[in-house]
């Protein structure tokens, strides 16, 4: 039976007594999936690593970061950037540039003054390649070196995704990356052209398939709780509803939460949904609906053969 895991990229939140986004997101098709499936509530982030998806997404994959990933590999990879000989790549993030295009181009002006590469721009993430971070300033963050994905993965694994973290982890790991035009990552990616690959892939004789969907996280982290909403009601009519009908066992995850009232991630485990599965925890892919299960600790969700 073809494999299928739909990552929600941030789809969780802390468990208060308010509803949470995927309570409040109406979801016919995983409400459907849930009937039918069985939920879980898994760690996907070690207590070693900060929340994010450059920790948990290895995990889904199967493999657990033994410490923080090197996000700046990472993004290079996703892009298909190789650094020359003594060089290497660096994730910087413009800090209160998020949605502030001038503060983003000023920094890229200013390090490119200063001798280094600026190979890519996406939003407030830029990325270097140079033998050396750049100076630390106040205006910008620059993310550590760390431990590079090793390839645990064979091309059968099929991960679509937009130019990211999800798809550099992947083609670090081994997987074959797929990304569409218009997959974007943010609220405007185009999520039916990524089902229509992942159609296509099954269609092609594929036997594990990873469809990525960041909009939910790029919302929180706008703090726009109703662009959130949003985000995972696409997902489910755009990705989950065409892939029901492929007969696949389809796996339904966030990889961690994070919370729009604040912006920031969060390490607790997630609400999972397989089916078909056995066990009879069925109801909807909430917080809420796993709160009184057992954590399931880290492991593969469906890469393992």
């Amino acid at each position: 039976m073809v494999e299928v895991l739909v990552i929600l990229d941030g789809a969780s939140e802390p468990l208060g007594a308010a509803p949470t986004s995927l309570e409040r997101a109406c979801t016919p098709a995983l409400d459907a999936l849930g009937r039918r499936g069985a939920l879980s509530r898994r760690r996907t982030v070690a207590p070693w690593l900060p929340a994010g998806s450059e920790s948990a997404i290895p995990a889904l994959l199967g493999w657990v970061p033994p410490a923080p990933v090197d996000r700046g590999a990472v993004e290079a990879a996703a892009r298909g950037i190789v650094a020359d000989a003594g060089e290497r790549a660096w994730r910087v993030d413009v800090v209160g540039g998020r949605a502030d295009e001038d503060a983003v181009r000023t920094a890229a002006a200013r390090l490119t003054a200063e001798g280094h590469a600026v190979r890519c721009v996406a939003g407030h993430r830029l990325l270097l390649v140079g033998p050396r971070p750049p100076a630390s300033a106040p205006d910008l963050r620059v993310w550590p070196q760390g431990v590079v994905p090793p390839r645990v993965l064979d091309e059968d694994v099929v991960v679509i995704a937009a130019p990211g973290a999800a798809a550099g982890i992947a083609r670090l790991m081994g997987a074959t990356v797929v990304m569409p035009p218009g997959a974007t990552g943010r609220p405007d990616s185009d999520l039916a052209a990524k089902a229509a690959t992942a159609l296509a892939a099954i269609e092609g004789g594929a036997r594990r398939v990873v469809v990525h969907v960041g909009a939910p996280d790029e919302a929180a982290h706008e703090r726009d709780a109703a662009a959130k909403v949003a985000a995972i009601e696409a997902a489910d009519a755009r990705v989950v509803e065409p892939l029901l009908a492929t007969g696949a066992a389809l796996t339904v995850c966030a990889d961690h939460g994070c919370d729009p009232a604040t912006g920031a991630h969060d390490a607790a485990p997630v609400p999972c949904l397989r089916a078909p599965a056995r066990g009879d925890a069925r109801g909807r892919l909430t917080e809420r609906a796993v709160a009184g299960l057992p954590v399931t600790d880290l492991r593969p969700v469906v890469m393992a053969a």
